[in-house]
Formats: C-alpha cells, structure tokens, sequence
C-alpha cells in the first residue's frame, strides 16, 4: 500500500469514527429530552416531534434516529432496565460476604434507591402500561437482569446451607411446578412460588411508596421497607444466616 493510499483509508477510518461519535451523542441527547418530557408529561404523551423541537431537529432528521415513538420508547425501557440491573448488581457484589439474608436485604434497598431516584423511569417499567405500546421481545434480557440477581442469591442459599421449603397449598402445586419448569428447574417448586410472590411483593412495596400510596401511613419507610424485605427473603425460604 502507498503512502497516498494509507493517509486516505486513515482519513476515511478517522470520518467514520467521527461519524460514529456524532451519532452517539445524538442519541443521547436524544434520549436525555426524552426523559425529561417523560418526567413533564409521562410516557403517553412522549412525541418525536416535541424531542426534535426542543432539540432544535427537523423531524425528519430525528427519525434517523428513532422511526417511531415506539423505537424510542423501547431504546428508554431497556436503558430503565440496564440501569436498575446495573444497581442490583453492585449491591449484590458489595455484599458478597454477607449471609443469604444480607445480601436479598442490600439489593432490594438498592432497587428502592434507583426507584427512588428515578422515578419517572420506574413509572415506565412499572407502573401502567403505554397506550398503543407493546414491549419487544428486545427488552427482554434487560428486564432480566435484576431478577437473576435475586435468584442467583436463592440458587446459592439451594446449593449451598440450603432453603426451608415454603408450604405450597396442593391446588396450586401444578402451577408451581410449571413456573419452576420455565424459569428454575434446578429450584423446588414451592421456592420458584414464593419467589414470584416476593418479587411482586417488593415492586409492589417500591411503588406503594414512589406513587404515594403510603403517605399518612408509613412515617419512618426505610425502616419498614427494610423489614419488609427481610420477611420476604424468609417467606422465600432464606432463613440460614
């Protein structure tokens, strides 16, 4: 290759790289304006035109970047779900030490904290669901994350002191056995029921608390939710230290 040909393919790589950075922080300046409409006016009423106005955008323009509202809104669930993941991860790491009840307490006070921080994002992956929208199959693996923290933390409790079976009513055992089937065969049926209950339980505490649900109720909510979610580890079966 010749001098000449090596300075214009360096020249065309460093364009595309340009390229590639400008589309990024497009992107994110994108997704940035479209949060904060969704803190003014919620997910419903999310427009691309209103993100391509404030941002100074032909509409036009900004559909190269997203073609549809539901493309937007999709890119803004799985960043809600990697960042509340990421959260559950940290925590679950920090206390990797701890005792199986330790460390199921940590990462729900963390999911607590992110919700708390975010609640306009929490509000879009758990609150109610977006007229007209349905959620890809895309979201999927981020929607994930924060739940194999929790399981990994009762697959070890299983493999490891073991767990106390929770009781399981005999009519629901066929589902019971059907939910550990798809999501934990290596887990007892009664801990795969109790864990869907808990996980339910938890959001449900978490947005109780977020959507004002426990005003003139729970005074001190850090204590309680803390309480709360060691009743949930023991109702899952984690009652080794």
């Amino acid at each position: 290759m010749s001098t000449a040909q090596g300075t214009a393919r360096g020249a065309a790589q460093g364009t595309k790289g340009a390229r590639a950075r400008a589309r990024i922080e497009v992107t994110a300046a994108i997704k940035d304006e479209a949060r904060e409409q969704l803190a003014a006016e919620g997910a419903a009423k999310l427009s691309l035109r209103a993100v391509a106005r404030e941002l100074g955008m032909a509409s036009s323009a900004l559909y190269r970047y997203f073609p549809s509202r539901d493309d937007l809104l999709t890119a803004l669930i799985i960043d809600a779900y990697n960042s509340l993941g990421e959260a559950a991860e940290a925590a679950r790491d920090t206390a990797a030490d701890a005792g199986h009840v330790r460390r199921w307490t940590v990462v729900c006070e963390a999911v607590r904290a992110w919700a708390l921080a975010h609640p306009h994002e929490y509000a879009l992956i758990y609150g109610s669901p977006v007229p007209g929208y349905t959620a890809p199959d895309d979201t999927v693996p981020a929607a994930a994350r924060v739940a194999y923290v929790f399981t990994d933390i009762v697959r070890d409790a299983h493999q490891g002191p073991g767990l106390a079976k929770p009781p399981l009513p005999a009519e629901l055992r066929p589902e019971a056995h059907r939910m550990a089937a798809d999501f934990a065969p290596d887990l007892p049926p009664e801990t795969v029921a109790a864990f869907v209950a808990a996980w339910a339980e938890l959001f449900g505490l978490v947005g109780f608390e977020l959507f004002g649900q426990f005003n003139r109720v729970v005074e001190d909510r850090e204590a309680f939710f803390r309480h709360a979610a060691e009743r949930l580890a023991h109702g899952v079966g984690l009652v080794f230290p």
